[in-house]
């Protein structure tokens, strides 16, 4: 069907005042709503906890997802266990919706013995196998196209597996936005293609990245529905992923959606926000709060309470301190262990070329 209305308006379920309602509400139930409400609260609460680690020099460098946490956490709940999922570094929540657990992934930020990706990668770049969660790729933009590629050859397997990826308002100003939605024009492979337009790359406000009206529209001449959503409304998030799985599902190609949202912290713990926009221009943002939102939403439904939202913030607390806790002893940052520097032979090459190998037997000297 023709999506340019969908494109081009604004997919949303909450109202300001919490109430659900049209067509695309997906109608969970309370226990699911409650799920997603205490996952987007347990990575916020991780997100805070990590970044006061880094500012007492416990962690090197830290990323929060601040204000986008809907995204992750609703997205991958809308999606099946075995979909492929293609992240950029504001999608850790992916993790907790497939079962990480909190002391791995600080393993990987501290970069200890136990960091399963053994101090290749900077801070918040995570990798998680058993959960189909990608590395997440310093290189904005990559994973675009690595996803359609995934996503053909689940198609040539004939397997009923999705996969999803999600890329920045100024990251798909890259070549690789470009050819991922030609690629995925052509051969309609079962891909989800998620911009994440939360007003800011780094510095560089949206304006600067695409000349257009909006980001969900430039997917339309390649021949894929597009979807513009609300980026901090969990239930059309969910509708909108279940659609678009759903699509893909019955072989009927890729959907491109433009998320709606804003970066209320700054780029990361190497940015001061502060030297390029007003502290407090998140607050005037008007799609609000995705936690307060879905919070509003179960507590006008007697769902949930303030009572209840409390306690659950004192329990995950305690949850990543004690997390913290149990990962530094695998190694903290400024005593280690770390993982050896042998470590850089290994899991790249099946068999370990001549040269390489001299090289690895030199290191041992």
């Amino acid at each position: 069907k023709d999506t340019t209305k969908h494109a081009e308006g604004l997919i949303r379920v909450l109202d300001d005042e919490g109430v659900a309602s049209g067509a695309w509400n997906p109608n969970l139930s309370a226990d699911e709503l409650r799920l997603g409400l205490e996952q987007m609260c347990r990575l916020r609460i991780f997100d805070d906890r990590m970044m006061k680690m880094q500012r007492t020099g416990k962690l090197s460098f830290y990323m929060r997802s601040l204000g986008e946490e809907a995204i992750a956490i609703s997205q991958t709940m809308a999606l099946q266990e075995h979909d492929w999922l293609f992240p950029t570094y504001r999608q850790p929540g992916c993790q907790f919706v497939r079962g990480r657990s909190m002391v791995s992934m600080i393993n990987h930020c501290i970069g200890n013995v136990e960091d399963n990706v053994k101090g290749r990668q900077m801070p918040v770049h995570y990798t998680y196998k058993d959960g189909h969660y990608i590395s997440v790729s310093s290189p904005v933009g990559t994973q675009f196209s690595q996803a359609v590629g995934v996503a053909m050859a689940s198609a040539y397997k004939g397997e009923d597996q999705a996969t999803i990826t999600w890329i920045g308002d100024g990251a798909s100003a890259e070549g690789d936005y470009h050819y991922a939605v030609n690629f995925a024009s052509v051969f309609k492979p079962p891909v989800i293609l998620c911009v994440v337009n939360n007003q800011w790359a780094i510095s560089t406000h949206r304006n600067f990245a695409s000349g257009g009206e909006n980001f969900a529209t430039r997917a339309l001449p390649y021949g894929i529905p597009s979807l513009r959503v609300d980026g901090n409304d969990f239930l059309a998030l969910y509708s909108a992923t279940q659609w678009a799985r759903k699509r893909a599902s019955a072989g009927m190609g890729a959907t491109h959606i433009e998320i709606l949202t804003y970066r209320t912290g700054a780029h990361s713990s190497s940015d001061d926000a502060s030297r390029y926009r007003p502290a407090d221009d998140h607050e005037h943002w008007p799609g609000g709060d995705p936690i307060e939102r879905l919070k509003n939403h179960l507590i006008l439904t007697d769902e949930w309470s303030e009572e209840r939202h409390s306690e659950l913030e004192q329990k995950l607390d305690e949850e990543v301190v004690a997390a913290y806790k149990e990962a530094v002893t695998h190694g903290d940052l400024a005593n280690g262990p770390w993982p050896p520097a042998s470590t850089i032979f290994t899991e790249v090459y099946e068999e370990v070329p001549w040269h390489i190998q001299e090289q690895r037997e030199e290191l041992g000297k």
